[in-house]
């Protein structure tokens, strides 16, 4: 399976991925904000993650990717 990789600091926290994930294994991270004031996506399950990318196919901002290795 692929790497779910999510770049934190540039994450609005607009939870279009929590939505999109079939998985349902993201979420707001109410307790933290990055730099520029957001609580950013975060990933309550990896190992649960099949590597499907409609995470990283809805972020409008491409802050997720899938390393397929």
């Amino acid at each position: 399976m692929g790497k779910l990789i999510i770049d934190y600091e540039k994450c609005k926290g607009c939870s279009m991925c929590v939505v999109a994930c079939p998985k349902k294994i993201l979420e707001i991270d109410k307790k933290t904000l990055n730099l520029k004031g957001y609580n950013p996506v975060e990933i309550i399950d990896r190992e649960a993650c099949i590597s499907c990318a409609m995470c990283a196919t809805m972020c409008p901002d491409s802050v997720i990717t899938i390393d397929k290795d």
